[in-house]
């Protein structure tokens, strides 16, 4: 059973093949800005192509796959799963209904590459998984609910990892999860449910390299209105050009851990970033009651001793914390395309 993998992210495609569970290839395929337009539906034809390309140039046959899978995009919120890529999704997906994203292309690229060889299309998990709390979903102003947009992918497949580590099942832990990497996510993962997590994507949470995280609103309201920046330019603040980009010009943790040797305001930012990831994890301890089986870290910045050691610190008092450095989305997206093929879990409708 082959099954090819796809990725799309802001500057990158990501693509793998996998044999059942043992991996052929993965491939890194670069795109600089100029190569990618604002709309999506551009960007599919263009991203597409460079995938075909390279199947060619590594003598993979498409016509051999049995599914393609993609990571799943910015949808209506949905249960945790593996989902058939059908014609309402690709609809939503490409007029970005729900909102815009390079994830969103994840499911488009997989759909119209089953549809030439004439095999199944899937996502799984996408960052719009839903499990809330009914008292989750309050924020103060019932015309801004709290919305479940988090790392669902990385974090469940971590879940489980974990649970097999330990020889448990995710159905029977507490764990509160924390996914660190260009957004961040900081979840309650309660007996097999996300019952709450900060929104990663739109302004909630630590800030992150790219993101401003929660910052102070009514300062940002009257910035909006002092006839200076655009709508775009203001969405750029939090999403894309905030965090670490705002103070730096970049978004490097390793660059930033180096130069924080010699330079106070990159430890002091850097020092800020964890600070605010324990005190997230600190408010997510309080949705568990405290009874918390363990912390997990993952991502990729849970690869950087610094930041770890400083969240360790803080929080290592709430439970005992365990570090799963990177973000293995391409095995954990196979992993589910595999157990649908196998029969292990079944395909659901988006409906």
């Amino acid at each position: 059973m082959k099954i090819l993998v796809i990725n799309p992210g802001s500057t990158s495609t990501k693509i793998a093949l996998f044999d059942e569970d043992i991996p052929k290839f993965e491939k890194i395929l670069r795109h600089t800005p100029s190569d990618l337009d604002t709309d999506l539906s551009i960007q599919y034809n263009f991203r597409l192509k460079i995938i075909e390309n390279f199947l060619k140039e590594s003598n993979t046959n498409i016509n051999d796959l049995s599914a393609i899978i993609g990571i799943g995009g910015l949808l209506k919120p949905v249960s945790s799963g593996t989902y058939i890529v059908n014609e309402k999704m690709l609809e939503e997906l490409i007029s970005c209904k729900w909102g815009t994203h390079a994830s969103n292309l994840g499911g488009v690229l997989a759909y119209y590459i089953g549809k030439k060889v004439n095999k199944p299309a899937y996502i799984a998990d996408p960052v719009v998984v839903d499990e809330f709390d009914e008292i989750a979903r309050i924020s103060g102003h019932p015309k801004l609910p709290r919305k479940s947009i988090f790392h669902a992918l990385n974090q469940k497949a971590i879940a489980y990892k974990y649970s097999k580590d330990i020889d448990k099942k995710y159905e029977d832990l507490n764990l509160v999860i924390v996914h660190m990497g260009g957004g961040i996510s900081v979840s309650a993962h309660k007996k097999g449910r996300v019952v709450d997590s900060n929104n990663a994507l739109n302004g909630d949470g630590p800030f992150t390299p790219q993101r401003s995280g929660s910052v102070p609103v009514g300062d940002l309201i009257d910035l909006c209105f002092l006839g200076k920046y655009t709508k775009e330019y203001m969405h750029s603040m939090i999403l894309g050009c905030g965090g670490l980009v705002a103070y730096f010009k970049k978004d490097s943790v390793v660059e930033l851990e180096e130069e924080s040797k010699k330079n106070e305001k990159a430890r002091l930012i850097l020092e800020a970033m964890a600070y605010q990831i324990s005190k997230e994890i600190g408010a997510y301890a309080t949705v568990l009651k405290g009874n918390i089986d363990a912390i997990l870290l993952t991502g990729g910045i849970a690869n950087s001793s610094f930041i770890t050691n400083e969240i360790k610190n803080r929080v290592g008092y709430i439970s005992k914390i365990f570090i799963y450095p990177g973000e293995d989305e391409l095995a954990a997206l196979n992993k589910r395309a595999y157990r649908v093929l196998k029969n292990e879990e079944k395909a659901l409708n988006y409906e």
